[in-house]
């Protein structure tokens, strides 16, 4: 785990959108994507777990992310993964809002996440 970081301020995130925050600001040493949708943030590692593709790319519908590539869909809020051609989730990060900053605790799941032993 490392220490959180202020990754935006609020309205820089689209609605259904996402930002990148590399591994090399972020400490994990992976990108992790930083969605917004529903009036809440997200954060997943942002490569897809069957295709080397960026999350971030993909299409956010609800608390869901389907990957550029093939389809495969992720939950925002658990990491899930919830349709084939992906079987194995992607890691959460915790994100908190601090007044009109966006923070993220990267390596910090968030409660209820799915990880790859609980499949």
């Amino acid at each position: 785990m490392t220490e959180p970081i202020k990754v935006a301020t609020v309205g820089d995130i689209d609605d259904d959108e996402a930002i990148v925050v590399p591994g090399d600001v972020n400490g994990t040493g992976n990108p992790i994507a930083v969605f917004f949708t529903e009036d809440e943030y997200y954060a997943l590692d942002d490569t897809c777990t069957h295709a080397e593709a960026s999350l971030a790319d993909g299409w956010v519908e609800g608390c869901e992310v389907e990957c550029p590539i093939h389809a495969a869909k992720f939950n925002l809020c658990t990491g899930q993964a919830m349709n084939l051609p992906a079987t194995i989730p992607v890691r959460t990060h915790k994100v908190e809002v601090r007044g009109d900053e966006i923070w993220l605790h990267p390596g910090v799941p968030v409660e209820g996440a799915v990880l790859e032993a609980d499949q």
